[in-house]
């Protein structure tokens, strides 16, 4: 224990609390754990070591990582460029150890990092209204939901498409588990969500459809149709997009939706074995003050100057518990700050050139593949930068792990996530990162492995 001083306890103290507690030993604090998710069997690493061979020992793990390999993996995590200044602006001592800035005299950095990048939300969702971030784009999809059961009276419905992320799906189910809202799937058509089925589906007592475009295929959806099919019922729609896509695509405002959600992992924020990222959420004026976390606002102070104030929170930390929108916990702020400087550095116009590139090599590699290759689509629909494909007689699973060995990534196999889908089919994702010679590289890998 001399080594680290911060640890003030002996085996007597630890002893003495356990036995107050009722408990044999420590491990029996974590026997809640399901054993599936326990080690079986030690670390390799041996007993006794200092601080510094540990360290060391891990060190020689990393650097077996294979980081050269080329990505066009997808679902939800994109390899995308990321401007440098992005790192160096977070690694800020300022930002990367403040808290939740509860005392606006001393927080102005980041309460103006945060109302930045509200602004930036809702410029891109063409929405009125936007919070200091969520967790992630799967809870941000929770959080939309609430907001439409909150606001639709006699409600007790929710619908979401069938072609939402799996992962989404599952939030919402385990976060509604406990309640008296049911979750009802309508049914996908070759690839987007049914128009039939929704008709069936919308009564009065809906609060929402959750929706996504591109969605979870690739698959970019109309909701001309769709919008008034809801908004008929006196339901609200909820849409979840990718925010990268709306450089050149229309916005879920403009497609008449009362709410926008999704990732921002796109901006600012690398892979890095799925996370952290940040979950984003806009809704027109009428929902302000049913958004979940917290809303910074501008003021003045008092000599006049421009200030930020977190003007909103409306969580139970804050307010009875019973009035809470929300028990968010806190945002990802660091994170966000991430995303705000991506999208300050490259600007409007190099937004709209990042989403052509990923538009247009995307669809570069895709007519190859489908041209050239015994693949085809397994949905024909218009798509952005991800696309998914039947590959005939091959199994994805098989050919990712032939082509992995070429040192490329090739995708993903829907099985993945859908268990029950088809073995042949292979989510493939193109972002701007990409080169040519990449593209054609990857063909070439893929003409192989597929004779």
């Amino acid at each position: 224990m001399s080594m680290f001083p911060y640890l003030s306890h002996t085996e007597e103290d630890v002893s003495a609390m356990l036995r107050e507690i009722g408990v044999k030993s420590i491990d029996d604090l974590f026997s809640d754990i399901p054993s599936d998710l326990l080690l079986s069997k030690p670390l390799g690493i041996p007993p006794r070591c200092s601080e510094h061979e540990v360290s060391r020992i891990l060190s020689s793990l990393a650097d077996a990582n294979d980081s050269g390999m080329v990505s066009f993996l997808g679902c939800g995590i994109y390899d995308h460029l990321i401007p440098a200044v992005v790192k160096h602006v977070i690694s800020r001592s300022e930002f990367y150890t403040s808290y939740t800035p509860y005392q606006a005299e001393f927080s102005q950095g980041m309460l103006q990092a945060i109302f930045e990048f509200q602004t930036l939300i809702c410029e891109l969702t063409s929405l009125d209204v936007s919070n200091a971030s969520l967790y992630d784009g799967h809870t941000a999809a929770v959080e939309a939901a609430t907001i439409a059961v909150n606001s639709v009276k006699k409600s007790d419905t929710i619908l979401y498409s069938a072609t939402l992320h799996p992962h989404t799906k599952e939030v919402l189910h385990t976060h509604f588990s406990g309640s008296n809202i049911s979750l009802v799937e309508v049914e996908q058509e070759n690839g987007v969500i049914s128009v039939k089925d929704l008709k069936e589906k919308v009564t009065g007592t809906v609060a929402v459809l959750i929706a996504q475009s591109p969605n979870f295929f690739g698959c970019l959806e109309d909701y001309t149709e769709i919008t008034k099919i809801v908004h008929d019922s006196k339901a609200l729609l909820a849409v979840s997009s990718n925010p990268l896509s709306l450089g050149m695509l229309r916005s879920q405002g403009e497609w008449g939706a009362d709410i926008g959600f999704g990732d921002t992992q796109v901006f600012g924020l690398h892979p890095t074995l799925g996370g952290p990222t940040v979950g984003y959420i806009a809704a027109r004026q009428a929902h302000l003050r049913k958004m979940p976390g917290r809303i910074v606002g501008q003021s003045r102070d008092t000599e006049g100057k421009r200030a930020f104030v977190l003007t909103l929170q409306a969580r139970e930390q804050h307010i009875k518990r019973e009035r809470a929108t929300s028990n968010i916990c806190s945002n990802q702020a660091l994170a966000a700050l991430a995303t705000t400087v991506h999208l300050a550095a490259v600007g409007k116009e190099g937004l709209k050139e990042a989403a052509r590139q990923n538009f247009q090599k995307a669809h570069y590699l895709y007519d190859r593949l489908v041209s050239e290759l015994p693949v085809k689509p397994l949905y024909d629909r218009p798509f952005f930068n991800e696309f998914t494909l039947d590959l005939d007689s091959k199994d994805a699973a098989s050919v990712l792990t032939a082509v992995e060995k070429e040192g490329i990534l090739g995708g993903i196999a829907l099985t993945s996530f859908l268990p029950d889908a088809s073995p042949r089919a292979l989510i493939v994702a193109v972002t701007e990162k990409r080169t040519r010679e990449e593209l054609d590289r990857y063909v070439e890998v893929m003409r192989e492995v597929l004779k």
